[in-house]
């Protein structure tokens, strides 16, 4: 494909693809997660996450009538064991390391307004 390896909107929309996300988008989410991303960063991850994202429309495409829907690639048994009471470690050993503690429990920097 002559488009495989431009990753700019610009080029592809040239070769008529339409982009599945926009950088005003990427940009958005970037900006949601508090993320800066620079004009070369957003636009390389626009053509990523678009490269993504139009592998997941092909994957759609796909007629799945018949198969049944499976959350592992194999069977898997659950190898857990069965939940137990038990002493839990005493509150002194649970804050000896801690690198700040005040005597009942860990302190953290808040984070949250």
């Amino acid at each position: 494909m002559p488009f495989a390896s431009c990753s700019l909107p610009a080029c592809r929309s040239l070769y008529g693809i339409f982009m599945k996300i926009t950088q005003e988008e990427v940009l958005r989410v970037a900006s949601l997660a508090r993320l800066e991303l620079s004009d070369a960063e957003a636009g390389r991850m626009t053509g990523q996450l678009d490269a993504i994202l139009s592998y997941v429309a092909k994957l759609d495409r796909l007629d799945t009538r018949g198969v049944e829907a499976t959350t592992h690639p194999h069977q898997a048994v659950n190898a857990f064991r069965e939940d137990a009471e038990r002493p839990s470690l005493p509150g002194k050993a649970a804050l000896a390391n801690a690198p700040v503690q005040n005597g009942e429990s860990f302190v953290v920097p808040k984070v949250v307004g």
